[in-house]
């Protein structure tokens, strides 16, 4: 098998043969298909091994005090012969990854040969393709996580083991100096625990991408930037504590910490920084500073380690497995998110060179993946997501009175500025009753847009039979759900997008179809009824051979807060944007997608997402935050058969071929056909005749939105699976 070593002395770096591990009693072989390379701790060590002798003295003055004893004790000739030999040996790199079970040591009866599972040890979760792991190194992946996540499992741990050290108590504020792959696990957890989060990195980057991910302000530690934001979020009594997650000589990290630190407060030291610390200042806070071992008690302690001997629980609550499989799980529910940390996933064989580019600085990255080809792409079991067939024995629709009564359950930004001032006042519509889960943005929707009635009360709307249709517009979490309540009342249902945030959810959205033949449903996909794009297409004509499609989104970025960052319960942006895009460009070759395959840059918010379709014909969406505010949000390219269509941000559109059509070049509001669907909404309630889109289509739609995070996780083009 091939491992990654370096040679102490030479600060070589090779991939080298050598022979499998046996396995052992008391642990597992687990083939690798992911393992992480710690950015902070791998390269500290291929960096000091790249230095003189008098310079791997000066960094380990530790492992000199050694050498001293030693000399005393055995004299010079003998430890010079022991100090050359140890150099002069290849080690091992590496310490957290994932991958399956590939044979059961005696004693073992959690796993079994198959399983997914994450391993910790700097001596048994190495960058190789087969490792030896004993039982309390290693725990399950839960179902649904990624291969590529759970090898974050062990640097996890090590930040989740900081967060203990630190005993945060919700409503608190923390510092987290250093915003490497640690700092911004720890920005996540403490998040996630109720803790606002300030942020200290010389890096912009670095900063922006906490924020994203949860930290309410960020900043070079030698700016007023920081200070700022601790005042204000504590009224000027300083933070609670401080996590030192920095590394390197300066002392301004703990400095820093004794500035900002509340009296009395707690500093966590993470990582391997300078500790200098100032009498004076720690005195007089009689600050807590605490150190975190690792991953988690356990760590260095043989017994536990090597021989399987775990602690009772009722005494050490979280040991390192512990540690392990509770940061497994937070990254299963959605608590923590890894993937905007991944920079880049390099092959296992390009090992050398993916080290070299980062001691160079060629590669800037927070946290880099080796990938074992073959495991991973079995670890990752053929991706594919599920296209729920829609089979239901349809009741026959009942055609509305006059006018068609409608209720609204949400009257958020979309609703009240998209939606119902095509509604209000429109002939043969009444605005019944609108429901909110606060009384007064009820009351509000009320007086601006005329309803009937308001209200809180989501059950006495489904069961007032004098309603004919529900508008549902809350929170992406709750579409689904309140989709099938309301198709469960006979009710006629427009749900904004997305229909649902996973599998499951949209096949229970199937399920009540089934359930009630209720198949009355229409998804907020409105750019196909845009007229303009209507005219191109027609303008367009058939097609007789296969088309390429490009559609350019400028989404631009989020604004602080927005709720649309909250990936851990309303999913991600392209989840809840992504169907738009994939609708129109199914509309457009009238087809439904059979693959989705997606890439994503750092951070994992600009994607490329190409569609693939049963003729050959494809489809590329490059959805981007990082483009110039003042460029078109949306620019679409269709070409085949010698002929182009364009569309420029539903303002202009053109048709190239045997036949040249330029819409009016007169400026004029842009118009994404809001009005003309809700306008054949209301046509098919009030006739009883099919829904405006096909419920085939709605499905097919958001099951290919929702592989787009299969893909990115698992690296490969994922099929889209018609099940019957």
């Amino acid at each position: 098998m091939k491992q990654v070593v370096q040679n102490y002395k030479s600060g070589e770096l090779a991939v080298l043969d050598v022979p499998v591990p046996g396995c052992k009693p008391g642990g597992v072989l687990v083939r690798t298909a992911y393992s992480l390379i710690s950015t902070g701790t791998e390269l500290m060590k291929v960096s000091e091994a790249g230095m003189s002798m008098l310079g791997k003295a000066r960094s380990r003055p530790d492992q000199v005090a050694k050498v001293v004893q030693s000399v005393a004790t055995n004299g010079v000739p003998a430890t010079y012969r022991k100090v050359m030999g140890k150099l002069d040996s290849y080690t091992p790199l590496g310490y957290s990854l994932c991958g399956v079970v590939e044979q059961v040591g005696a004693g073992i009866h959690d796993v079994k040969v198959g399983d997914l599972v994450a391993c910790a040890g700097n001596e048994h979760a190495l960058h190789a393709e087969l490792n030896w792991v004993p039982k309390n190194l290693y725990t399950p992946v839960p179902d649904g996580l990624a291969p590529r996540h759970a090898a974050f499992g062990t640097v996890g741990s090590i930040a989740l083991q900081g967060v203990r050290q630190g005993e945060p108590q919700l409503g608190e504020v923390a510092l987290v100096i250093g915003l490497g792959l640690i700092g911004q696990l720890v920005v996540q957890l403490l998040t996630a625990a109720g803790v606002r989060v300030v942020g200290a990195d010389p890096d912009p980057a670095r900063c922006e991408l906490a924020e994203r991910l949860g930290a309410a302000a960020c900043g070079d530690p030698g700016s007023a930037s920081v200070e700022a934001a601790v005042a204000e979020l504590t009224g000027g009594h300083g933070v609670d504590q401080v996590y030192l997650a920095a590394g390197g000589g300066s002392n301004q990290p703990v400095e820093l910490a004794a500035r900002l630190c509340r009296d009395r407060g707690r500093v966590v030291d993470i990582g391997k920084c300078r500790l200098d610390l100032p009498w004076n200042a720690y005195y007089e806070k009689e600050l807590d500073v605490r150190f975190s071992r690792s991953y988690g008690p356990g760590r260095y302690d043989p017994e536990y380690e090597l021989e399987g001997r775990d602690y009772p629980i009722g005494y050490v609550r979280w040991t390192e497995r512990r540690n392990l499989a509770c940061f497994l799980d937070l990254m299963a529910r959605g608590s923590v998110d890894v993937e905007p940390l991944v920079s880049h996933v390099a092959a296992f064989d390009d090992a050398v060179e993916t080290y070299r580019s980062l001691k160079d600085g060629e590669l800037k990255a927070v946290a880099v993946l080796f990938r074992y080809a073959e495991q991973a792409e079995k670890a990752a079991e053929a991706p594919a997501v599920a296209v729920p067939a829609v089979n239901v024995k349809r009741t026959k629709a009942r055609p509305a009175g006059s006018p068609v009564r409608l209720a609204f359950v949400g009257a958020g930004n979309y609703a009240t500025s998209m939606l119902l001032p095509h509604l209000t006042g429109r002939e043969g519509v009444e605005l019944s009753t609108v429901v909110t889960t606060t009384a007064l943005s009820a009351a509000n929707a009320q007086r601006k847009f005329g309803f009937a009635r308001a209200t809180t009360d989501l059950d006495a709307v489904l069961g007032d039979t004098s309603i004919d249709a529900v508008f549902v517009v809350t929170r992406h979490s709750s579409h689904a759900d309140l989709t099938k309540k309301a198709l469960l009342a006979g009710k006629a249902v427009f749900v904004e997008k997305p229909l649902a945030l996973g599998e499951d959810e949209l096949a229970g959205v199937l399920a009540t179809v089934e359930e009630s033949g209720n198949d009355r449903l229409q998804v907020g996909f409105n750019r196909r009824f845009a007229p303009l794009l209507q005219e191109a297409k027609k303008r367009f004509g058939a097609r007789t051979g296969p088309a390429n499609l490009r559609y350019l989104v400028n989404a631009g970025r989020l604004e602080h807060g927005s709720w649309y960052l909250r990936q851990g319960s309303e999913g991600s942006r392209f989840a809840g944007e992504g169907g738009h895009f994939v609708d129109t460009a199914s509309w457009l070759l009238d087809a439904d997608p059979v693959s989705v395959y997606a890439v994503a840059t750092p951070g994992n918010e600009d994607l490329q997402v190409v569609l693939r379709y049963p003729d050959g014909s494809t489809a590329t969406i490059s959805y981007v935050t990082t483009g110039a505010s003042g460029f078109p949000k949306e620019t679409l390219d269709l070409v085949a058969d010698g002929k182009v269509l364009r569309l420029d941000d539903f303002v202009r559109a053109s048709v190239y071929g045997p036949e040249k059509w330029v819409s009016s070049r007169l400026p004029k509001a842009r118009d994404k056909g809001q009005n003309a669907e809700l306008a054949a909404f209301v046509r098919a309630v009030r006739t009883g005749g099919p829904m405006p889109v096909p419920l085939e289509s709605l499905v097919a739609t958001t099951a290919a939105t929702l592989a787009v995070p299969a893909g990115l996780a698992g690296g490969a083009p994922v099929t889209l699976e018609k099940r019957r």
